[in-house]
């Protein structure tokens, strides 16, 4: 049992941190770059972006860190250490604010974007821009800061659970 606790977190460990550096990703470097951009360019490479960024690698690193966490916490409340327990909780947490903020937020911009239409038929790209963009970047600190928090109290489990046998 203790392979398998300790397997189940180390997975979520890794899923938790791939999807802190992707929001980390967009904080530090895709959305100051996008900053540079006329506004038809900009919306055209969000929309494209958020479609891309659809597909089942992003999903099972996405939902599947949240399942592996869930997990972890199962089998450490069945036989493993508390305290171990305890991070794992405030992670899972921390990665909920960060789905909440996500599916509350995030999300409904990004449809919001795709239903303005084509970039190019666009009347006003700097008003679809407006709508979008500050609030995106806003909220996407907000859920990067919630998933490095909830990655390192993961990691601070798995460092724990190293010390006790």
């Amino acid at each position: 049992m203790a392979v398998l606790r300790t397997a189940t977190l180390v997975g979520a460990v890794l899923l938790a941190g791939l999807s802190a550096g992707l929001f980390y990703s967009y904080a530090c470097s895709v959305m100051p770059g996008l900053a540079q951009v006329g506004d038809r360019a900009f919306v055209d490479t969000m929309q494209r972006i958020n479609t891309a960024i659809l597909n089942g690698w992003f999903m099972l690193s996405f939902l599947g860190a949240l399942v592996l966490i869930v997990a972890a916490g199962l089998l450490q409340w069945r036989g493993g250490n508390r305290t171990v327990l305890l991070w794992i909780a405030a992670a899972a947490v921390l990665y909920l604010v960060m789905l909440v903020v996500t599916g509350a937020v995030n999300v409904p911009l990004n449809d919001k974007l795709a239903a303005a239409g084509s970039p190019d038929s666009l009347t006003d790209p700097a008003a679809v821009r407006a709508a979008f963009e500050d609030v995106w970047v806003r909220w996407n600190l907000v859920r990067t800061l919630a998933s490095a928090a909830a990655f390192g109290c993961l990691t601070w489990a798995l460092a724990l659970s190293g010390r006790t046998p």
